[in-house]
Parts: C-alpha cells; structure tokens; sequence
C-alpha cells in the first residue's frame, strides 16, 4: 500500500550499519534460468564456457549464412555446439571476439570443470549485468527472515507470540489442513504464522498513530536493509614454495543426490551439475534503522526480536546451530557404500570427509543460503514433530514413508571426483 502524502513515512537518518564480510566453502544461488542445455554451454580441456549469445550470432552470421543455419540447427535439437565453433573460428576459438572486438566467451563466464565429461544440464549460478557470480540481498534477508521467525517461535513465551501462531497451534492446523496443503504450500507460512511475527504491527510516527493496512509499510524487516554482495571475482593467491590457491574461484561440479536404505546405507539417487564458487569471499552492507524500527508496535502485544546488527547476526548463528546438530546427526548414522547404484550409473559413496566436516560441536557458520539449505534450513520445520514434518514432505513432495525428512541430501565432488564438500554454509562476520 502506498500511504497518503499527510502521512507518508520520511527515511530517518539514524542507522546501525554494518560491512559484513562473507566467506563459504561452497555455495551456489540459483539464477532465472534452472538449467542449461548443451548448445549454451561449451565444455572444452579444463573449462566450462558460456558464450555472450548475441555476439556468437553475430559472428558466425559474419563467417556465412550456413554457419548461421547450423548453429540455429543445433539449438533446435539441443545439441553440442563444439564442432561447429572450431570450424566458424579455428582451434583457439575460446579466444574468438565478434565484430565489435569484444569477446564470444567471456573469461567472466568461465568456470574450471570439476566434472569431467559427464556434465548435463547444467544449473547456472547467478551473475550480474557484468557475468560476474554474486550473491543478491534478496537472498540473504530471506533467510535471515527465516532465521528470526524460528528464533520467534523457539521463544514464544519470551517474546509474548500470540498464542494462535506459536508452534502447537501451528502444528494443530497443519494436520487440519494437510488434505490441501500441496495446492496452498508454497503461501501456507504466511497466513499460519509469518503474517503474525513480521506483518502485524502498528506504526507510531512522532508521537502519531500512523494508520496503514496490514503489509510492506508494517512489515518489521522494511527496518531491514541489505544489499547484493560485491562480485564474486577470482583471485589468484600465491604462496611460497606451494600451488597457488584461489577465492571465488568459479567452478562446474558433480553434486551427488544421495539417500540411504532402511539399514543405513547409503543409496545413490541421482547426479546434479551446477555452476558453484569455491572458497567465496565477498563483503555486504547489513542496516538496521533504529528509528524506524521504534515506531513498530505489535498488534498483539508481541516484543521485537532484534535491535542492531549483531542481534540479526546472533540470531542467525543460533538458527544455523540447530541445523548444524541435526545435519551432525543424520551423517552420524549413514554408511559407506562404495559399490552404490542407480539404473546404470554406479557411485563410491565415501561421506568420510562429510562426517569429519560436521564433527565439531559447534557450528562454525552463521548462515544456510541458497543451494543445499533443503527443508530444514529454508523453513521452521526443527521444531515441529518429526512425524509432522514428515507428514508434510510426503504430501508437498517425494513420497519416502517410513523415512526422516529430508531424506535425501547433497554433496560436492571435488576434481578427483572425491566427495569433500556440502553447499550453503556460510560464515558472517561484521566488520
């Protein structure tokens, strides 16, 4: 709603922000694109490649109408692109420009291929209007939201949440409403409790009530601000008498589906390929307007969860905590399978180096963003029943009775197609 000039609400000045430097291992946010089919992507030695469209058009239209033709062929039937580039460029077409001398394959939209010869449908990450992987605000107040209404509801008596949106009587109406929970899954948090925590407040602005319907303009995270992270550029690192390393290196790797038999073992599902970055390093800006945020008075009584910063980040870590202790749990009870298959594609399911990941008690991450956060991480289904959230996985997606929910997980394979990684955790640090 878009309040009336009397009594629009003017940005006060007053905020407390802060740099936040971001660093992941692995992480990969999905672009507007889920996947890409072969003729947008050129696998090649080490790399991955992803052509500028327009100007690979243009240029093969310039070498003749048939290059042009055939390349349009080979959309249509979605296939390789390869041979077709060596002879419209030569060889070294990887070094090819179009007719304005700007490059067909971009080095910003190279990645080193971790996946070998075995990469379909590849899953971009997003980039910005540069090519360059980033990592938008959007994501990041997205999950800090998720973060703070499970911090709201773990506290409810603390934090006085009305009694109808805390955690029994949102279970209660789950079950009520399970029959249609599938066709509604997708806003059924809003109307059972986000509404509630984050939407229903009234405004007092100097001294006067601020009349507004329920919406953006009473929202508590409008108090909230953060910005896309600075790109996610690659950064050589040399180090004396060893193999250099990289930060924000961008990479194409294998993630292994898996899930596990009724025994523990561990059972291959299904290999998923996708455009990540390894060793991420960037910095945001995280604000929290404290004058904004004091005109916010809950309908029902109910007190704010944070004032500054530090408390979103607090919030955050103990959030990713509960995650990381159950994710521990899971990889504790799971078994090797070196001789794991699905149809005819077999698997050395080796999690070793997944469960030495989540040995440590405690989480070193603040944060699950994008890519690999799953049910667990995207919702506030740590709470409720095991049979309940099971309950729901079995009726909003794939059907597995008798199994935990999620029952399914994913993993990274490295170069040597070895299983060393899991995607999305990440660590903030206000600077």
């Amino acid at each position: 709603m878009t309040l009336s000039p009397s009594t629009s609400l003017a940005k006060p000045s007053v905020t407390d922000t802060r740099q936040v430097r971001l660093t992941s291992r692995m992480v990969h946010i999905g672009s507007a694109v889920s996947e890409l089919t072969p003729f947008e992507y050129v696998r090649e030695g080490r790399f991955v490649y992803l052509p500028d469209q327009d100007e690979l058009a243009k240029a093969l239209r310039q070498r003749g109408r048939e290059y042009l033709n055939d390349y349009i062929a080979r959309v249509e039937q979605r296939e390789n692109i390869t041979s077709l580039l060596k002879k419209a460029f030569g060889e070294d077409w990887t070094r090819a420009t179009g007719e304005t001398g700007r490059a067909i394959f971009p080095r910003a939209l190279r990645s080193v291929n971790w996946a070998g010869n075995e990469i379909t449908k590849l899953r971009p990450m997003i980039r910005n209007g540069f090519g360059h992987h980033y990592i938008p605000g959007s994501s990041i107040k997205g999950a800090i939201r998720t973060a703070i209404a499970y911090h709201l509801l773990k506290h409810s008596d603390r934090y006085q949440v009305p009694q109808a949106s805390r955690v029994s009587a949102i279970e209660s109406q789950l079950r009520q409403s399970m029959g249609e929970l599938k066709r509604k899954a997708k806003f059924a948090d809003d109307s059972l409790f986000m509404d509630e925590l984050f939407g229903n407040f009234g405004l007092t602005y100097q001294g006067r009530e601020v009349r507004a319907r329920q919406g953006p303009n009473t929202d508590i995270m409008r108090a909230v601000s953060v910005s896309d992270s600075e790109p996610l550029i690659e950064q050589k690192i040399e180090r004396d008498g060893k193999r250099p390393s990289f930060n924000n290196l961008p990479v194409v790797a294998e993630v292994v589906v898996s899930s596990r038999f009724p025994d523990y073992k561990a059972k291959f599902r299904a290999s998923i390929y996708a455009e990540m970055v390894f060793n991420a390093q960037t910095q945001f800006t995280l604000s929290v307007d404290h004058d904004m945020l004091s005109w916010f008075r809950h309908n029902r009584g109910m007190a704010l969860p944070f004032e500054s910063v530090d408390d979103l980040l607090k919030i955050c870590q103990d959030f990713a905590q509960e995650q990381w202790d159950f994710e521990h749990d899971y990889w504790a009870t799971i078994v090797n399978n070196p001789n794991a298959r699905d149809r005819n594609v077999s698997k050395n399911l080796n999690f070793d180096s997944i469960q030495d990941l989540y040995e440590p008690e405690a989480c070193p991450h603040t944060l699950r963003l994008g890519w690999g956060s799953g049910l667990r991480g995207t919702t506030i289904n740590l709470l409720l029943p095991d049979e309940t959230v099971r309950e729901i996985r079995d009726t909003c997606g794939l059907r597995a009775p008798g199994f935990e929910a999620p029952k399914s997980r994913r993993t990274i394979m490295n170069s040597r197609g070895e299983i060393r990684y899991v995607p999305g955790w990440v660590k903030l640090e206000a600077l």
